[in-house]
């Protein structure tokens, strides 16, 4: 197998799509990098040039990526390069795809919180915004994340911007329970 793989770091640029297909879920996104370099001259960063790519995934990671990505969010793609030229209207124009293999979220540029999606439970994976992903029935027993029952955030005290992690009470908790529920899972 001579596939390229490769590793990029930049931004959403449009939504997730997807759709259910003969062979199961499949997802795309456009995909924005921009480097940035240091100018000695005027002792600032610059941007580069953006590249823009499509993003492919299929079946779970397909799904996953529908409920956890959105515009703007930075991520990390991990995944096969595919060139390919195509004429349209008279020009030749070059398309780069990255087949995903691995997305994630770029934690040198902010926090994000894990949840392992349990089968039979498709709230977790709902697209943002979905009346299954908003409901307070979708969520798992002792959900304390955005939204839950006590409308904190699960990282301790609304109120307690001091501390990143809040008290860290809750955030145990919720560590704990969710271990149950792992342990339950065949």
């Amino acid at each position: 197998m001579n596939d390229t793989l490769v590793t990029l770091v930049g931004n959403a640029a449009t939504g997730v799509e997807f759709r259910e297909t003969a062979t199961g879920g499949m997802a795309r996104f456009r995909f924005a990098v921009t480097p940035r370099r240091w100018d000695r001259e005027k002792q600032l960063w610059t941007d580069g040039h953006t590249s823009f790519y499509t993003v492919w995934a299929w079946r779970t990671l397909a799904l996953n990526l529908s409920g956890s990505v959105s515009v703007g969010e930075p991520l990390v793609v991990h995944g096969r390069l595919k060139v390919r030229e195509e004429e349209r209207e008279g020009q030749r124009r070059t398309f780069v795809d990255i087949e995903a293999v691995a997305v994630g979220h770029d934690l040198t540029r902010g926090t994000a919180a894990f949840r392992r999606v349990l089968r039979g439970e498709p709230a977790l994976t709902a697209p943002a915004g979905s009346a299954e992903r908003s409901g307070a029935a979708a969520r798992p027993e002792g959900f304390t994340g955005p939204g839950g029952a006590d409308g904190a955030d699960g990282l301790g005290d609304p109120g307690d911007s001091e501390k990143p992690y809040g008290s860290g009470t809750k955030r145990s908790t919720v560590r704990q329970k969710a271990g149950k529920e792992l342990a339950s899972v065949p």
